[in-house]
């Protein structure tokens, strides 16, 4: 017969003991984690503000007078905005803006709907070769840009698309990326939603365009966000199948502006400011949809 060992009044029993020992250790172990996490903090801080520091030099010294554009204070002492009607008024900036809404917004257009098409097809349609289909698309992604380059232009000369609107539009319109995050989505939609519409009398194109489409709001907000910043950023194609003045896309515009005025950098901070204000709107406008599409696509 075994007897427990006494315990003095003011202590707790072994088991009580090794109890309040295991609920205390997660205490002990938080003070870390609270350094942790401010010296994370303070790595974010500083990458943010080299991030934001270019923006801001490039804002403030579009307002800058010539005199004290290229003086090292980052305030200026005067502010002018004759350098914005500089801009405006001496260079049809205002064309190469629209030139390149114009062919961003087609090829954004464009793209979300047949790539939503086809990565409904490949998600939600049982065909033969789909996954070869769906692996030939992805391999795309492998190949650079840069090689592609060659080969597409002598197509869009052979099917007369240089200097006009078409050859900036239809060659940009196909994109790897976008149907292999619409497709993620689309897989991991409930079975559910489509079985029912099927039961009901359904067609297929009947459920992509009433159930599939509106559920796929976030994610084709986030994609057109990509596509508007991916063409309205656009050099490298514009300048090969361009030769126009009056087709010339922001990017290209800046560029020639640059040659002209090589040493007014007021006029150039100026021009590009205006070139990068409605891609900051847009990211702004739209970060939650571009998070949300990141986290539904199964990304990491």
């Amino acid at each position: 017969m075994t007897t427990d060992a006494p315990t003095s009044p003011g202590s707790l029993p072994p088991t009580l003991a090794g109890r309040d020992r295991s609920t205390t250790a997660p205490l002990r172990s938080r003070k870390p984690r609270g350094k942790h996490r401010w010296v994370l903090l303070g790595i974010g801080v500083v990458l943010a503000a080299l991030t934001v520091f270019p923006l801001a030099w490039m804002l403030l010294g579009s307002v800058k007078t010539p005199e004290e554009v290229n003086s090292p204070e980052l305030i200026p002492s005067t502010v002018t905005f004759e350098n914005y009607v500089y801009v405006f008024s001496n260079v049809p900036f205002a064309r190469y803006l629209l030139n390149s809404f114009f062919v961003s917004a087609a090829v954004t257009l464009i793209s979300l709907w047949f790539h939503s098409m086809a990565a409904y097809a490949l998600a939600r349609l049982d065909f033969p070769g789909r996954e070869r289909i769906f692996l030939a698309i992805f391999s795309t992604m492998l190949v650079s840009a840069p090689v592609t380059i060659i080969p597409t232009f002598i197509i869009v000369r052979t099917l007369g698309m240089v200097d006009n609107y078409a050859g900036l539009i239809v060659p940009m319109i196909f994109n790897a990326f976008g149907i292999f995050l619409l497709r993620q989505f689309y897989i991991s939609l409930p079975d559910e939603l489509e079985e029912a519409a099927l039961v009901d009398g359904a067609s297929y194109w009947t459920i992509y365009r009433r159930i599939v489409l509106p559920l796929s709001r976030p994610i084709l907000a986030a994609l057109a966000v990509f596509f508007f910043l991916a063409n309205w950023n656009s050099f490298v194609w514009p300048m090969t199948i361009t030769s126009e003045p009056d087709l010339r896309v922001v990017q290209l515009g800046i560029q020639t502006f640059q040659q002209q005025y090589a040493a007014d950098w007021n006029y150039i901070l100026a021009a590009s400011t205006v070139a990068a204000l409605p891609t900051l709107a847009i990211f702004f406008v739209f970060q939650k949809q571009i998070v949300a599409s990141i986290k539904t696509s199964g990304l990491k």
